[in-house]
């Protein structure tokens, strides 16, 4: 079965986390990263990758620099067809963006540490389920920040950290970097994932 990578524009280049796919390939899954045309129509393009994404049978959105208006298109037909979807980083960002987000910058969370604060995770959410903690340490390699957005945040520090939508079968996005830290509970983030991707 095929997970889906969107890939990430890096300048002149096309970018996939060579991390998230050792991952998939972990897990016995095949990565399929998907090239888009950032420069087409979004509306134009996402109807030439839509059979690409229906090849997928669950996505991990990567980190990156920038979205688009391709990413939120994607984003919401994931969401729209309960396709199991886990955002990191700027994934998250994304999906938060997609429902009503409010995005804005953010100086010192960008640090070469493997660990670097605590998360406190909601009681009351898919995230704790799988974690069962209400606290975790993580790492932190963003500049952008969510303010606000329609999902429900599972994990906050000074800032929001996790958000998901606990009606869909998986629909979760973490600010963090499960694909680097490789712990115990990033291990039950994405054991939880693949066992959903069917």
């Amino acid at each position: 079965m095929f997970i889906g990578i969107i890939g990430r524009k890096n300048d002149d280049k096309i970018t996939f986390n060579q991390e998230i796919i050792d991952v998939v390939k972990k897990y016995n899954f095949i990565p399929l990263g998907i090239i888009v045309d950032f420069t087409n129509n979004s509306d134009r393009e996402f109807k030439k990758i839509k059979p690409l994404i229906d090849l997928c049978s669950g996505f991990i959105l990567q980190g990156g620099s920038d979205y688009y208006d391709i990413d939120i298109l994607i984003t919401r037909y994931l969401y729209q067809n309960n396709i199991p979807t886990l955002g990191i980083c700027l994934g998250m960002q994304t999906m938060a963006m997609a429902f009503n987000g409010v995005m804005d910058d953010i100086i010192g969370h960008k640090s070469n540490n493997l660990y670097v604060h605590e998360v406190d995770i909601d009681k009351n959410s898919k995230l704790y389920n799988i974690l069962k903690k209400d606290k975790i340490m993580v790492n932190s390699r963003h500049q952008s920040y969510i303010v606000q957005t329609d999902l429900h945040v599972s994990g906050k520090a000074n800032i929001i950290e996790a958000i998901e939508d606990t009606n869909k079968n998986f629909f979760i996005g973490v600010q963090w970097h499960p694909e680097t830290l490789m712990d115990e509970n990033s291990i039950l983030l994405f054991n939880n994932f693949f066992s959903k991707v069917k």
